[in-house]
């Protein structure tokens, strides 16, 4: 079985539909997009670099969220 995980690939909006509770951790890491249009097409990646977040730090904070939930 394959471990549900965020990764610098999926959309903010996959992300989102995909683990919603992550939604928190979006927001205090100032990624605000997760309701605009854009959240559609920018990638994790993408969002961290827009907002000046280390992309590492941001995929093990999604992640840790995930794992709580899906692990």
């Amino acid at each position: 079985m394959t471990q549900a995980k965020v990764t610098k690939d999926m959309t903010i909006q996959e992300v989102i539909k995909s683990f919603p509770e992550v939604l928190e951790v979006l927001l205090e890491y100032g990624v605000g997009c997760a309701g605009c249009s854009l959240s559609e097409f920018e990638s994790v990646e993408q969002g961290a670099e827009l907002h000046g977040i280390d992309l590492n730090e941001f995929l093990e904070d999604l992640n840790y969220v995930v794992d709580e939930y899906y692990s």
